[in-house]
């Protein structure tokens, strides 16, 4: 019994917030002094890297768990399905629901369990729970639900990854630029085809020196009170940490899953940084001492940002739907999901459409 995707939909905020819009932010560093270089320098070099020109951010009045439903909903309509057949509702997210203004998480009752009562859903068989994993957590998500899956015990399963990072960051952090809202959702079903579906996969966790890389930390403006934390990186350490580490995930799923690097017709991996995604899928080649595909890794990060868990399923959901300028996949296509996050968790399935 393999498991498949046979529904996706995503749920793209629609404030748009451009790059200039930092223009006027007092960018500080971990010091809390006032970094010397002048904002448009500042806005430039983080646009060189992340490739990142504008990004989406939810209206006030819109948490969370208001995403996943929306893109929840996009998924079982376009897989066609009655939403009382769900077995399961996994969703996967780092913060909870966090009101505008806020600076409390909201996690009672969980994210899965709003979803399940914002569609209407009745059947009590149909088990709700969030996971916490990092920007891997969709990936993860998705590997739980086909555990479910071959083990017998549930046929039909929605897997959501959904954020809104942009109200627990940082406005003194450059990194800020870098967070955005969104969410993705897809429906997996048990399936008898052979070589169908979920093909491999691979997960591992880095918790020694590597556990904090991401954290909750205090402003960088100390006259902030310390008791209000944000989101907070290494940049530096995890570039290194994910150059080394998501390669070598992603060549231990592939070489599960029987098939060749050159079968693989995309891989999609999490929109963090486009700069480190290149390097990451060049590192990947390079252990099968290939050349990268031209066009074999689709991106949305451009406009869209790191919306964390949401970031693969939001781009599988478009260029799916042709969403993505020459972009696409066919039935029969292998491509790969690949991940790196918090915790520090990387993740990879190989996935035959």
């Amino acid at each position: 019994m393999n498991s498949k995707i046979i529904g996706t939909g995503c749920f793209i905020p629609s404030v748009v917030t451009c790059n200039d819009s930092f223009s006027n932010h007092k960018f500080l560093d971990a010091t809390g002094s006032v970094i010397a270089q002048p904002n448009d320098i500042i806005i430039e070099k983080f646009k060189a890297i992340t490739g990142i020109v504008e990004r989406r951010y939810a209206k006030p009045n819109v948490s969370t768990s208001d995403l996943a439903f929306y893109a929840a909903e996009k998924a079982i309509a376009d897989a066609d399905i009655n939403q009382e057949t769900l077995d399961y509702i996994i969703v996967a997210h780092n913060f909870g629901d966090v009101k505008s203004g806020s600076i409390q998480s909201d996690m009672v009752p969980s994210l899965a369990s709003r979803v399940k009562n914002s569609l209407g859903i009745k059947n009590p068989k149909c088990v709700a729970y969030d996971i916490l994993f990092g920007c891997p957590g969709w990936i993860q998500g998705v590997i739980q639900a086909e555990a479910f899956i071959k083990a017998g015990i549930a046929k039909r399963c929605l897997v959501i990854g959904a954020e809104t990072l942009s109200r627990v960051v940082d406005v003194h952090d450059r990194d800020s630029m870098i967070y955005s809202d969104g969410a993705g959702a897809t429906v997996i079903e048990a399936t008898e085809e052979e070589q169908k579906g979920i093909i491999a996969h691979d997960a591992v966790t880095y918790a020694n020196e590597e556990a904090y890389f991401l954290y909750f930390g205090k402003s960088y403006n100390a006259e902030l009170p310390d008791s209000t934390k944000y989101i907070k990186m290494y940049g530096r350490k995890i570039y290194e940490f994910a150059c080394t580490h998501v390669p070598a995930a992603m060549q231990s799923c592939l070489d599960k899953s029987g098939i060749t690097i050159d079968q693989l017709k995309k891989i999609f991996i999490h929109q963090a940084n486009e700069k480190m995604d290149e390097a990451i899928i060049k590192r990947f080649y390079r252990l099968y001492h290939k050349e990268v595909p031209a066009g074999i890794m689709p991106m949305n990060i451009h406009q869209l940002g790191n919306s964390s868990v949401a970031t693969i399923p939001t781009l599988l959901d478009m260029v799916k739907k042709g969403q993505i300028e020459d972009q696409n996949i066919e039935i029969g296509d292998y491509i790969m999901f690949a991940s790196v996050g918090a915790g520090m968790n990387v993740n990879a399935i190989v996935y035959r459409v």
